[in-house]
């Protein structure tokens, strides 16, 4: 497993970078009009995870196994709950694309993401927050005597509570996964999930759901209504057929059962059923392009013999991924899902389209029928309150702090039995917002009138994590809390929920010179990480508005101040040079130590700044000498572009093509 690193320090403020929506013709107006509505700004309070590296070494981790007669499945509860091997034991094979290594990519919404098994995504658009995090763990022992695995989490985004409960029976061919999201809030949220089955490509591979018409899309951000059995001339539902990576959400009806089947050249391979409420099937391709094979060899290298290629079977809540799902206030909502061997007749599954369907279905009733679908839904509903019997793994302290929050709040929360958020769960991340909570207990405000200030409170002491939250905002303004570091973190708070207004962003600004200009005798002066902290939140308020002079000077004096701090560096160097000031980002460069200047994503913003500056030499130098950019980010093609402009006439090096068009 590759070194998954520390999480940044700086707080998640940035907007995420999504291409825009656009609808073509043939789109439902109950798409079209979900499209774009729901996304979050950011992914703030989660911090970003970008410190891995490509260096593998051996990893203990915590597996949970579920085995019967005929199937066998390893879930890995530290690793976002993930679904890593799926074994039908009566033929042999591995049903998910899986590796003997995890290698990361920055591919999911905090950026580390890897690929293989069956993920588990809440949230927003991408690949979950949780991803390549640990969630609460236990096993759960039913009155009927059934062993169930249940993971959960307090989903810090949307602030819900999800669990996924999964089983194997005796006998059973297939393992039930029941997924529930509890909304405690007193309003709707905007909800999302996907679950994501990674499958093995072969030549043969060939994807079944029951419905001929698909919404695809490319990465431009465009989606339209297609026959996906003749897409530029093709059937891509043969996934070796498609030139470049796509996705294909398959136009179900609501009649339909909710199936997606891969199989392989023996008619073998993943079924992924579900009940109805997971509405959405998708095919995703990584498309047979030089790029699409080097993504997923990136992903998966290859240590001996012939690269291994995959695609994935996705199911959804929404139709399309570009929609999210209201959740209204105090909804709890839970669908169940099965994976097993779908073995079909090879000649069917690869005959004609209306053919291979029908044959899909029948064999996915013999293998999951409705009605044990729907008993699965009824044991998952009985047991989902059940208190966990023997804990495995522990997650995040997130949901623990929540309850208290709230509790103090006078905020509802949930029936936490089945899925308890223990105080013994946190930690030193959370801690000072726990004293800022315990300094407060007891205190009512009356309109007008200052609080009392309690016996031995003292003004908040500042944290090196992140929270979110109006009463927390509440908490920081109060006058019996403040300090240079409450005053920090509420710019921060305010920063993470603006708009991109001038208004929005002048008050960001403001907040920030403030913190800047406190007093360093204040009886809690502001510490030295957050003051770089403020000035690099000053920078982004200042850029977002249109001062690029003065963004880039806070920049500049925040590097100066921590020159050892590689996540500052490189998103001022990246900003330095979107911003047409590729000397600066030169200059940062020339102070770091040497460490943080052999990082590949340094070399590669320092060849891309040489090149900015009218030094192709020298940024083709650096660009033969060879780097590797551990968080390249998915759909940039950024380093062949650059080879391009600096070597014109030269073979791009396969290591550096990353196109997925």
């Amino acid at each position: 497993m590759a070194e998954l690193g520390q999480d940044s320090p700086m707080p998640s403020v940035q907007p995420l970078l999504e291409p825009p929506y656009t609808v073509g013709e043939g789109i439902p107006a109950e798409v079209a009009a979900g499209v774009g509505w729901g996304k979050v700004k950011n992914i703030y309070p989660y911090p970003m995870q970008e410190s891995y590296s490509r260096e593998v070494s051996p990893t203990e981790l915590t597996a949970v196994v579920l085995e019967n007669e005929h199937v066998r499945a390893l879930f890995l509860p530290q690793l976002g709950g993930r679904l890593w091997e799926l074994t039908d034991k009566a033929t042999g094979k591995e049903l998910l694309h899986t590796q003997d290594r995890i290698m990361f990519g920055n591919l999911a919404l905090r950026n580390a993401w890897f690929a293989g098994g069956i993920e588990y995504n809440i949230g927003t658009r991408g690949h979950s927050p949780t991803s390549s995090s640990p969630l609460h763990s236990a096993i759960v022992r039913t009155p009927e005597g059934q062993e169930v695995l249940r993971m959960w989490e307090f989903d810090r985004l949307r602030e819900v509570v999800f669990q996924i409960d999964a089983w194997l029976p005796e006998n059973s061919p297939v393992v039930f996964v029941a997924v529930r999201i509890q909304n405690p809030n007193d309003k709707t949220v905007p909800m999302y999930w996907w679950s994501n089955a990674a499958v093995p490509q072969t030549p043969a591979t060939r994807v079944i759901a029951p419905a001929r018409e698909s919404y695809a899309t490319d990465y431009d951000g465009s989606m339209t209504r297609v026959d996906a059995t003749h897409f530029h001339g093709a059937d891509a539902t043969w996934p070796i057929n498609n030139a470049q990576a796509a996705d294909f959400f398959f136009d179900i009806a609501p009649q339909e059962r909710r199936w997606e089947v891969a199989a392989d050249g023996s008619g073998d391979g993943l079924a992924l059923v579900s009940s109805a409420q997971l509405r959405g099937r998708k095919l995703f391709v990584w498309g047979e392009t030089v790029g699409g094979h080097r993504w997923q060899e990136w992903l998966t290298p290859t240590v001996s013999g012939e690269p291994r290629r995959y695609a994935e079977i996705q199911a959804g809540l929404a139709q399309t991924q570009f929609e999210h799902v209201p959740m209204p206030a105090g909804a709890s909502w839970q669908w169940v899902e099965a994976y097993g061997n779908a073995a079909l007749d090879p000649a069917l599954a690869a005959g004609p389209w209306d053919d291979a369907v029908a044959h899909g279905a029948q064999r996915v009733e013999d293998l999951v029928s409705e009605a044990a679908i729907a008993e699965a839904l009824s044991d998952a509903g009985r047991w989902a309150d059940l208190a966990p019997t023997e804990m495995v793994v522990a997650g995040s302290g997130w949901g623990a702090l929540e309850v208290l929050r709230r509790r103090h709040a006078t905020m509802d929360w949930l029936d936490g039995t089945g899925t308890p958020f223990a105080p013994e769960t946190l930690t030193a991340d959370q801690q000072p917002w726990l004293e800022l909570l315990k300094s407060n207990e007891g205190i009512v405000e009356k309109p007008f009138e200052p609080a009392a200030v309690k016996a031995g409170s003292q003004p908040f002491g500042g944290a090196g994590s992140f929270v979110r939250g109006l009463d927390w905002e509440d908490l920081l303004t109060a006058s019996r809390n403040a300090s240079a570091e409450a005053a920090f973190h509420h710019a921060v708070m305010v920063h993470a929920r603006a708009s991109s207004s001038a208004g929005d962003l002048a008050v960001v600004a403001d907040l920030y010179r403030t913190v800047l200009a406190g007093s360093p005798t204040a009886a809690v002066p502001l510490s030295p990480r957050s003051r770089v902290l403020a000035l690099r939140g000053l920078a982004l308020a200042l850029l977002a508005a249109g001062d690029i002079t003065g963004g880039l000077a806070q920049f500049s004096t925040a590097c100066a101040l921590e020159v050892d701090n590689r996540w500052l560096l490189v998103e001022a160097m990246t900003m330095a040079v979107d911003s047409g000031n590729a000397e600066l980002a030169l200059e940062l460069v020339s102070r770091a130590p040497q460490s943080l200047a052999e990082l590949g994503r340094v070399k590669f913003l320092q060849a891309l700044a040489l090149a900015r500056t009218g030094d192709s030499a020298a940024a083709a130098e650096i660009l033969k000498a060879g780097i590797e950019v551990p968080d390249l980010r998915e759909g940039v093609n950024s380093l062949t572009e650059l080879w391009r402009e600096v070597c014109p006439g030269e073979d791009v090096p396969a290591e550096y093509q990353f196109s997925m068009q």
